[in-house]
């Protein structure tokens, strides 16, 4: 059966659309290993500004890849958790760790 390249192009750029920038993956991976309050994302995302996170997290909210909670505390508490779709993601995010990490032993190997 012949592929669709022009559908699979289409596809290809709606997933680079999804993972582009630099603290889409990031974010994810803090959310997939348990960090559910924003200081708490925050600081396991070495670099990552306030503002960069909250924007990141406005448009994975919107994009459903993202649920956010507020408690009604004293003070107000609020929690973000990966939702079931955005963690099916997470084969591909740790096929990206271990491409990643066997590409820089290669590099490290195959140094002149």
């Amino acid at each position: 059966m012949k592929r669709d390249q022009a559908e699979e192009l289409k596809s290809l750029q709606d997933t680079l659309y999804f993972i582009g920038g630099k603290w889409r993956i990031p974010v994810i991976n803090s959310l997939c290993n348990g960090n559910r309050r924003f200081r708490e994302i925050e600081r396991s995302i070495p670099g990552i500004t306030t503002r960069m996170l909250s924007k990141e997290l406005k448009e994975m909210e919107m994009n459903k890849l993202v649920k956010r909670t507020v408690y009604d505390d004293s003070p107000v508490t609020v929690e973000y958790e990966p939702t079931e779709y955005c963690r099916t993601f997470g084969n591909i995010i740790m096929e990206m760790i271990n491409w990643g990490r066997d590409h820089r032993k290669f590099i490290q190997k195959n140094k002149e």
